[in-house]
């Protein structure tokens, strides 16, 4: 996905973008236009299986993008083709509640939305779910994040499969979760730990790769600038210093990156072979 930079980032104008050379052609073209994707990441451990972030979904409607209405995408096809069929999905985990991140929490059955995953336990914040019910119900404001809150969290709710966590929260051994506001109020951070790797998922906390060369730039969405900018220095940073890896919803490939110190800010590495 290729679009205008400052639809994302405002202050990733193409004469910003043009003279990170490491950004071509992978993180941006040659007019410096960023390219960017929208994933789903899954993790298997022995005792489970789980999807971070779900993407957009089929079949939706009222969104504010006009593309991502009535979408009829391959997701479920994929994911079984992977070797991840939804009915071996035991864990749903929600970075934060945008529009781009709950979509295949449900799909459409008879006329209804009714969970995806219908063997998985959902885990979000409470922060972010208290947020969006309350900015749902305001007829002024709702429905909250395009209808999303409606068809792609109520529903789950209602199921009663949900795990709301306040604060931080062990998942199970080597699965945290740990909170970073700032693009909404109930932004997590997903740590995984095994056999001596870590990874971070970061959801939203970073948006695309130039991001780990300038932490400053927030994207359009961010609801609280400041603790945006905290904590997205706070996850490069652990990045940086337990060399966990970034895996984010909307790099574009290869997805993920280490990342390395330089000098007084920070640098992504990427794998050789990409």
């Amino acid at each position: 996905m290729t679009g205008g930079s400052r639809f994302i980032l405002p202050q990733a104008t193409y004469e910003e973008i043009l003279p990170i050379g490491w950004l071509q052609p992978h993180f941006a073209d040659e007019r410096g236009r960023l390219k960017m994707s929208i994933h789903a990441l899954v993790v298997e451990t022995p005792d489970r299986r789980i999807i971070v972030d779900t993407c957009l979904g089929n079949d939706k409607q009222n969104r504010r993008i006009p593309t991502w209405n009535n979408l009829q995408g391959p997701f479920l096809a994929d994911l079984a083709a992977a070797g991840f069929p939804r009915e071996s999905i035991d864990t749903v985990l929600c970075t934060h509640l945008h529009v781009d991140h709950v979509g295949w929490n449900t799909r459409l059955e008879n006329g209804r939305w009714v969970p995806t995953f219908k063997n998985a336990k959902y885990v979000w914040s409470q922060a972010d779910f208290d947020f969006y019910k309350q900015l749902d119900a305001d007829p002024q404001k709702g429905p909250a994040n395009g209808g999303s809150f409606r068809d792609s969290v109520l529903p789950v709710v209602e199921m009663g499969n949900v795990q709301m966590v306040k604060g931080g929260a062990e998942i199970e051994d080597g699965l945290k979760v740990t909170p970073a506001p700032g693009h909404t109020p109930g932004t997590i951070r997903i740590e995984l730990e095994s056999k001596g790797e870590t990874a971070l998922f970061c959801g939203d906390i970073l948006h695309h790769a130039v991001q780990v060369y300038h932490p400053e730039w927030n994207s359009f969405a961010c609801l609280d600038q400041d603790n945006a900018r905290k904590s997205r220095r706070a996850a490069i940073e652990h990045c940086a210093g337990t060399g966990a890896m970034l895996l984010p919803c909307h790099f574009g490939a290869p997805f993920h990156c280490h990342i390395e110190s330089k000098g007084a800010g920070f640098a992504p590495r990427f794998a050789d072979n990409f």
